[in-house]
C-alpha cells in the first residue's frame, strides 16, 4: 500500500517508537525529518517545511517541548501525539499538555497494540487514532495507514490516552506475576481485574468506556503484557526476580513508563476517591515496601464481592 500522497512529517524523538513510525513512513513515500533532543538544537526550523507534526517523546519532555515551540508552532499545523503516561506534575495525559501549550491546533492521537520491534520487521498491527477532529483523523488514517500497519479511528483522545497509559501498570503486575511463576489462572485474573481498573481511570479522565475494548485498550494490554518485547513486561519480570527499581531500569536501559504513571494514577485517585488496587500494590513493589509474592497475594485476598464491568459503548469505527 504506497501513501495516496505524500506528507512532509516531522518526528520529534528517535527513541524505539520514533525511530520506527520515521522508517515505516519513510518507506511509504512520505518525507522524513526527524529530531532528538542530542541533536543539541531546537526543532522549530523543522516546523515550518512540515504537513504534519508527530511527537514520540517520552512523557516527562512533553510538557518542556511543547511550551518551547508555542511561539513557531503554525496555527494550522496538525500535531499527532505516540507519547503514553500520564505527566507527574500535571496528571495529564499528552494530548492535555499540547492543547494546553498550543490551544486550537490540529491536535490527533495515535495508540494501540504495537511493539516496536515487530513493526521493525513488517509484521502486521494495527492501531487506533484519536480525535475530535473527524476530518483530521480521516486524512491521518487516508495517508499514514501502511502494509504492515492498519490504522483505525475513533473521536475518544483521553480515553485512548488513559486506556494507553494504565495498561502499562498492568503489563509491570503482568511481569511480576509470570516471574512468580505464578500460572495462567493467575495471570488471566489480574489482567481481567486490571482492565476494570483501567476503566475507573478512563471514566475518571472523562473519557468513553467502550475505548477499553478498543485497540488502545483490550489490544494493546494484551500484547504488552504477555511479550519480551515490552519494557513494561521486563521490568515486573526483573522485579520478581529480586532487582529494585534502579537495577531494573539500569538492565532495560531504556524508558519504562509504567511506575510514573502508577503514580501519576494514584495521585488522580487520592483527588477523585478512586480505588485502584493493583496500581496500588505495583508502586508498593517499585517503592520496596512491599515483596512481589506479597503483593499478588494481596491483590489475591481482597474482599469478596459481586464482580462488576465497565459498560461498552461503540468507541471504534472502521
Amino acid at each position: 500500500m504506497m501513501a495516496a500522497m505524500a506528507v512532509r512529517i516531522t518526528v520529534l524523538g528517535r527513541g524505539a517508537w520514533g525511530a520506527t513510525l520515521t522508517a515505516l513512513w519513510k518507506g511509504q513515500g512520505h518525507t522524513l525529518r526527524s529530531w532528538s533532543r542530542s541533536d543539541g538544537h531546537p526543532p522549530e526550523a523543522s516546523l515550518l517545511e512540515a504537513d504534519l507534526v508527530v511527537s514520540a517523546v517520552a512523557m516527562a519532555g512533553v510538557e518542556a517541548l511543547a511550551q518551547g515551540l508555542v511561539p513557531g508552532w503554525p496555527s494550522t499545523l496538525p500535531l499527532l501525539s505516540c507519547s503514553k503516561g500520564i505527566d507527574t506534575q500535571r496528571l495529564a495525559t499528552a494530548s492535555q499538555l499540547w492543547g494546553s501549550s498550543l490551544p486550537g491546533r490540529p491536535l490527533a492521537v495515535l495508540s494501540g497494540p504495537n511493539l516496536a520491534t515487530e513493526l521493525a520487521q513488517g509484521l502486521p498491527a494495527a492501531s487506533v487514532l484519536a480525535s475530535h477532529d473527524a476530518d483530521l483523523c480521516r486524512w491521518l488514517q487516508q495517508h499514514l495507514s501502511t502494509d504492515c500497519l492498519r490504522l483505525y479511528r475513533n473521536d475518544d483522545p483521553i480515553g485512548t490516552e488513559a486506556a494507553a497509559a494504565l495498561k502499562n501498570v498492568m503489563a509491570v503486575a503482568a511481569g511480576i506475576c509470570d516471574g512468580l511463576a505464578l500460572g495462567a489462572n493467575a495471570k488471566a485474573s489480574l489482567l481481567c481485574r486490571g482492565l476494570a481498573e483501567m476503566g475507573q481511570v478512563v471514566a475518571g479522565l472523562g473519557g468513553q468506556q467502550g475505548t477499553l475494548y478498543g485497540l488502545a485498550g483490550l489490544g494493546d494490554l494484551l500484547a504488552t503484557a504477555n511479550s519480551h518485547l515490552s519494557r513494561n513486561y521486563r521490568f515486573g519480570l526483573l522485579l520478581a526476580e529480586g532487582c529494585d527499581e534502579t537495577m531494573a531500569l539500569q538492565r532495560i536501559g531504556a524508558t519504562v513508563e509504567g511506575p510514573r504513571t502508577a503514580r501519576a494514577a494514584l495521585a488522580l485517585a487520592a483527588q477523585q476517591g478512586w480505588h485502584l488496587p493493583i496500581c496500588d500494590q505495583v508502586m508498593g513493589v517499585v517503592d520496596g515496601r512491599v515483596q512481589p509474592l506479597a503483593a499478588v497475594r494481596a491483590l489475591m485476598e481482597r474482599e469478596l464481592k459481586a464482580e462488576s464491568a465497565p459498560e461498552i459503548t461503540p468507541g471504534i469505527t472502521p
